[in-house]
This record gives structure tokens, C-alpha cells and sequence, in this order.
């Protein structure tokens, strides 16, 4: 994928200025900065949620502008943050990601793929609950399985460990990944949790103001870097080959509370550790 001089904004309001990167197949890239900086809108330009006032996106030397909704539907699935239990069932839910590649109905293969997205994602025990009755955690799941059932050449999430413990936000980014490695495609996914980015990406985009400060692998993480997109002082200590991030307590966005004569930390910026803000479009 190929995105070039995208722009876009919100009335008055630039939200996407001048962004400009390209993506291989099955590689990982994370887009990383504070609430507001235009990483969700990204995303939706990308989709053809959001029409760009300047730029285009291409895939595979195709301008997705010119393409039908069912088109882009075979070539791009998106989660995003949020989306709200219906009554549905998961296996149901799940495929509805067939639908770009039917054409009078459900296949046996549609079937066959959506069974065993769902066994790989650990949901077949779940399979025939409504998503209104499962937790959040699941329901997340279940639309991430929805986009691997779509079987796009890139699948792009929105904080896709949204509503996961930690346990859970590690196991869920393997399996993802691994599914998607295995099939070839490109997941592009927007993060606050930057040691988790670094972990499991194989590129990062760190933006501000609706550009792009910094785009490339663990090198480009350290301090300077966090200082000039999250205003706050870090250490970027590395610990098995890679960059880990810890704010100083000092730090604009971190709280220390004294008990007993012992100091706790609380970081109040959740953009370096979890959180989600609104904008226009929901998280921008």
C-alpha cells in the first residue's frame, strides 16, 4: 500500500496533514501518539470511511477512490475501537467478513473459513452465544475474527487490545499476527501502548499535529523522540534488543502520591501506557 500527500480535516479543523508512507505484505506497522493527533482518521482515510480533500491511497498501484465499496471490501478489513454487541450470534457476526465474496448466499466454504477463524481465535465455545452476552474482551475478538474471515491483503485495527488484560493483550496480538503472517497481509493498527507496539510491530509511526514525527523500526524509539511527541521525560533503557519506555515521575503527565514515606506512581498520560480519547470521529 502506498499513501501519498493525504490531508483532511474536520470543517477547519486539519486533522491529516501531508501524510505520507508505503507498506509490504505481511509486514506490521503501528501508528503511535497522544489522544487527538489524527491516528483514527488515518485509518479511515485509508479505508474510504473518510474522503481526503488532497492525496490518495493506492494498493498495489490501484487508487482506492476509484474503487466500489465491495472492491476495497476484498482488499481491506477494518476494527475499529469500538463497535456495540448486537443479537446476534459470534458465529454469525464472524461471517458477515464473507459477505464482499458471496454472491447469492453463505458457501460451504464461507463456513468452513469462518469455523475455523473462530477455533484459531479460541472462540468456538462461544460460537453460537449472542455478542451481547459475551464480554468485551470477546466481542473484540469477534470482530478481529470478522476481518479474518474477510481475508483482506490488509487488515487495519484500531487499538485492537482494546478491552483485553494484559494476559489477553499479549495472547490476542499472537494469534493475530500469526494469522495474518500466515496469510500474507499487511495489519497496519493504531496503539497507545508503546512497548507493546515495540514488541509485536515491525515498524512504528509516531505522529503529531497530523504528521508524521518519525516512521521506522526500534531505532527510532528514545527519549528525544518521546519528549518531542508526548511533552514528557522518559528513560528508553533496551532489555532483550529491545527499547522500553518508563516516564520519569517528574513528568507533566505522571502523578506521584506519597503513603507511609513510599512513592507511587500513577501515569495520568494514558497515551504511553493505555487510554482512549474523543474526537470527531470517535478517537481521532
Amino acid at each position: 500500500m502506498e499513501v501519498r500527500d493525504l490531508e483532511f480535516s474536520y470543517g477547519d479543523l486539519p486533522v491529516v496533514n501531508g501524510v505520507s508512507f508505503s507498506t509490504s505484505e505481511e509486514e506490521i506497522v503501528s501508528v503511535l501518539g497522544p489522544n487527538g493527533v489524527g491516528k483514527t482518521t488515518l485509518l479511515r482515510c485509508i479505508c474510504g470511511l473518510c474522503r481526503p480533500s488532497n492525496g490518495k491511497v493506492s494498493i498495489d498501484g490501484r487508487d482506492v477512490s476509484g474503487m466500489t465499496r465491495r472492491e476495497l471490501a476484498r482488499l481491506v478489513a477494518y476494527v475499529p475501537q469500538k463497535i456495540p454487541p448486537s443479537r446476534a450470534t459470534v458465529f454469525d457476526t464472524a461471517l458477515i467478513g464473507r459477505v464482499p465474496h458471496m454472491e447469492w448466499g453463505a458457501t460451504r466454504r464461507d463456513l468452513e473459513i469462518t469455523s475455523s477463524v473462530l477455533e484459531s481465535l479460541g472462540l468456538s465455545d462461544i460460537a453460537l452465544k449472542y455478542t451481547d452476552e459475551i464480554s468485551g474482551g470477546e466481542l473484540q475478538k469477534t470482530h478481529i475474527a470478522r476481518a479474518i474471515v474477510q481475508e483482506p491483503s490488509i487488515l487495519i485495527l484500531d487499538e485492537p487490545t482494546n478491552n483485553l488484560d494484559i494476559a489477553n493483550q499479549h495472547a490476542a496480538m499472537h494469534t493475530i499476527l500469526d494469522a495474518m503472517r500466515s496469510r500474507g497481509v499487511c495489519t497496519i493498527m493504531t496503539m497507545h501502548d508503546i512497548n507493546l507496539a515495540v514488541h509485536y510491530s515491525d515498524r512504528m509511526m509516531f505522529v503529531k499535529g497530523g504528521r508524521i514525527t518519525a516512521f521506522g523500526g526500534r531505532e527510532v524509539v528514545n527519549e528525544a523522540l518521546i519528549r518531542t511527541v508526548y511533552g514528557m521525560e522518559s528513560d528508553v533503557i533496551v532489555h532483550n534488543g529491545m527499547p522500553f519506555v518508563i516516564p520519569h515521575p517528574e513528568s507533566p503527565g505522571v502523578l506521584v502520591h506519597r503513603h507511609g514515606g513510599r512513592a507511587h506512581e500513577h501515569v495520568r498520560d494514558i497515551s504511553l501506557v493505555r487510554g482512549e480519547g474523543k474526537g470527531p470521529e470517535g478517537n481521532t
